[in-house]
């Protein structure tokens, strides 16, 4: 057996962001559903794996000089990026979003009925990303940081709140699932993104706004779920297992 189907999507996507065009190109989920293997996801989706592994290592054999290998960053500087990169961009785009949709629904809802669901599906979302980022800047990311702090000083960590690092980033796992299932219903009522014929300009500036949202989380997701999560459960086991 092929060693590669037995790698995660995530695994793939940490190594080289750029396998993340293959799996999107095969209906895959490589940001929330990051942990199956590809073995697992050829399996469900009925999709042939020597097909997809020979595009994956086609993407990691050719040479990258322009994406970021994130993966080798340390977890601080990683925490940094996402905080001030993909939590300031939702703070931004999100309150602009919100009121283009709601002039959309307003002068076009009566033709396009579905805007008022894409409205309150992402007003949802709106509403969870911003407790979601919260409890990262102000619990699970310090605690990363205090880990991290410890290592360099040879230092000890105190006993969290939460008992195990496992218990916060379950839930923001969790909560990762659903934003993913909520933008995958925006791009279905969306056509992914198409236009109808009497969009006006407030239309496509909201739909390109939209995908631009939609691409920038699957990326924050990426970043947290296959790279920082890992790393920072595997940092907790290795302060567990001097004690």
């Amino acid at each position: 057996m092929n060693l590669q189907e037995k790698t995660t999507i995530g695994d793939f996507v940490a190594k080289d962001y750029r396998t993340a065009a293959i799996f999107s190109k095969y209906g895959i989920d490589f940001c929330c559903k990051g942990q199956r293997t590809i073995e697992e996801v050829c399996t469900k989706k009925n999709i042939n794996e020597a097909n997809l592994l020979n595009e994956l290592n086609a993407v990691l054999l050719t040479k990258n000089d322009t994406e970021i290998d994130f993966n080798s960053w340390s977890l601080d500087l990683l925490i940094n990026y996402i905080d001030k990169t993909h939590h300031r961009f939702i703070e931004e785009k999100t309150p602009l979003l919100i009121q283009f949709l709601d002039k959309l629904c307003s002068v076009h809802g009566s033709n396009h009925p579905e805007l008022f669901e894409i409205k309150e599906l992402f007003k949802d979302c709106a509403d969870e990303l911003t407790p979601h980022m919260k409890k990262e800047e102000l619990i699970l990311f310090p605690f990363i940081k205090e880990m991290i702090q410890a290592t360099k000083s040879h230092g000890s960590i105190g006993q969290p709140l939460f008992e195990t690092i496992k218990n916060p980033i379950a839930a923001m796992m969790n909560e990762h699932d659903n934003e993913g299932e909520r933008f995958r219903k925006i791009a279905l009522l969306t056509n992914n993104y198409t236009l109808p014929e009497d969009a006006c300009n407030t239309y496509r500036v909201t739909f390109a706004m939209l995908e631009e949202f939609e691409q920038d989380l699957h990326k924050h997701i990426h970043l947290e779920s296959n790279i920082l999560f890992p790393k920072a459960k595997a940092l907790e086991k290795f302060f567990s297992n001097e004690e």
